[in-house]
């Protein structure tokens, strides 16, 4: 009778305590070539199954996180093991580990990132994409089953996959950039392949675009220093050029009120690399091969076909819009 009691006290007392909730997260390789996903944890977080793999064009893989995990997630590409040495190594995103496995090495910039912290303050998932440092391929994160919502704007909800209305708030919505900013990249931040470079079609063009913390290393860019404080540190003109394109993304380090996003927590997600039909292709060095068109005074810009006035508000809305429709259409696809 007694170890009845004690087993009843801690069930209850197990039934007191905070659920902790995991994610699946569930990416797909929509690019034209294959791609080379790489995995970190935070400090003090779990290590995840995996830290690094390969992806063909059209496949996807699961990938599960631990309760309350944090960490980040990106795509190498042009990546190539050498024939003498037997090192692994990757144009973009390479991580330094000299292997297909990071084993705790990050993304060298530019690379774009996906960034997380499940079960957080509050019971909240928070995500995030991220350019800050820089950029190497379209990406779209949509919140799938539990407490998601695809959504675009305050307000602005799609069912769920599961059907359900995104119990995490208006912020429990799909994320990402969707435009392929490597042709359109301002010259002195562009990216260069290799000449050995192999793989994944790069035709010549940028294979990235760098952040300007990165090709200027100033404290103005780099948001330290003196401008080590949001009041200080504000969005310049390259950072515009990111968060234009894509303006859900971050797009620099204090750029945090329109670029996190939360869920409640026992969300998974779905993650696409070059999500659109636009996208996937390595451009050569202007616009036009990327399919980011500019007219002769550099007033507009094409996104996925349509045409968007750069210096007007058009560009944010129409933006939003595109991610609205390719967010619903993966949404229903993995329904």
């Amino acid at each position: 009778m007694a170890r009845a009691h004690v087993a009843l006290c801690s069930v209850a007392l197990l039934l007191l305590l905070p659920a902790a909730w995991s994610a699946t997260f569930t990416m797909t390789n929509n690019c034209g070539y294959t791609v080379w996903p790489g995995l970190l944890s935070g400090a003090g977080t779990a290590p995840l199954s995996t830290t690094g793999f390969a992806l063909a064009h059209g496949a996807s893989a699961t990938v599960d996180a631990p309760a309350s995990w944090s960490g980040r997630m990106w795509a190498r590409t042009l990546c190539a093991t050498d024939a003498t040495t037997g090192k692994f190594t990757c144009a973009t995103g390479d991580c330094g580990s000299g292997t297909l496995q990071c084993s705790g090495g990050g993304a060298a910039p530019p690379a774009t990132l996906a960034e997380f912290t499940l079960d957080g303050s509050g019971g909240l998932d928070f995500f995030d994409v991220s350019l800050v440092d820089g950029y190497n391929l379209p990406m779209l994160i949509v919140p799938q089953g539990g407490g998601a919502a695809v959504g675009v704007g305050a307000g602005a909800g799609v069912a769920s996959s599961n059907g359900s209305a995104g119990a995490g708030g208006s912020k429990c919505m799909a994320t990402g950039c969707l435009v392929d900013l490597n042709g359109a990249c301002p010259a002195d931040l562009r990216v260069m392949p290799a000449s050995t470079a192999t793989g994944g079609g790069a035709g010549g063009g940028a294979v990235a675009c760098r952040s300007a913390c990165e090709a200027f290393n100033t404290p103005q860019y780099c948001c330290s220093g003196a401008y080590g404080n949001p009041n200080t540190c504000k969005p310049s003109t390259y950072s515009q050029f990111f968060k234009t394109a894509c303006p859900r993304a971050y797009s620099y380090a204090y750029d945090d009120s329109t670029s996190t996003f939360t869920c409640t927590a026992g969300t998974n997600y779905a993650i696409t690399f070059c999500p659109s039909t636009t996208s996937g292709k390595y451009s050569g060095e202007n616009p036009q091969a990327a399919g980011v068109q500019s007219s002769s005074n550099g007033s507009m810009v094409y996104l996925g076909g349509e045409e968007l006035a750069t210096g007007a508000a058009s560009v944010t809305a129409r933006a939003s819009q595109l991610l609205m429709a390719m967010a619903v259409a993966f949404a229903v696809a993995l329904m």
